[in-house]
């Protein structure tokens, strides 16, 4: 079975009580931070290995670190296999950066998004203006609502409840 299952089944278990869920998250959550605060001291290195050397490295059990190669997949520069990884497949963490702070906000993590080492990446005016995009990226504006007696937008001069309204 592959890893991402095996992870899957922990993690996302509706059968678990919550209150075991919550502390599997907040651990989890600890072990994430730790292993962004390394990775995010040298962001331009380059991280390649096994999934359990890169587990080794990074001092995680090889289900944390499924769980760290699934969440980091979207940001990085080419992603990993990882429905069908095991133990021995080769996987990179070279993340791109904007894209990785843009996902830790869209995530609302703020305890990834806030960690001291983007100001080292990012000045403060760059970090406000992903944050911003990428907030305004998930709002949905919608127009101006047309009234039955207004002129149809389609620009035929008639009533909306005659034209485009029927």
């Amino acid at each position: 079975m592959a890893l991402l299952e095996n992870w899957q089944k922990v993690a996302y278990n509706e059968k678990t009580n919550k209150q075991e869920l919550q502390r599997f998250w907040q651990r989890y959550f600890l072990v994430e931070k730790g292993v962004y605060e390394k990775l995010l001291v040298n962001p331009d290195e380059h991280v390649e290995g096994t999934v359990k050397e890169l587990a080794e490295k990074y001092e995680l059990s090889i289900m944390d670190m499924t769980g760290f190669l699934d969440g980091i997949n979207e940001s990085l520069i080419a992603p990993n296999p990882i429905d069908t990884m095991e133990e021995d497949t080769v996987v990179n963490l070279n993340f791109d950066k904007e894209k990785l702070y843009k996902n830790m906000v869209e995530a609302r993590a703020d305890w990834l998004y806030e960690l001291p080492m983007w100001e080292e990446i990012f000045d403060q005016e760059t970090r406000h203006r992903l944050f911003l995009e990428q907030r305004k990226s998930g709002t949905v504006v919608t127009g101006k609502k047309v009234g039955r007696n207004d002129p149809c937008p389609c620009g035929s001069g008639k009533k909306y409840k005659k034209c485009c309204g029927r």
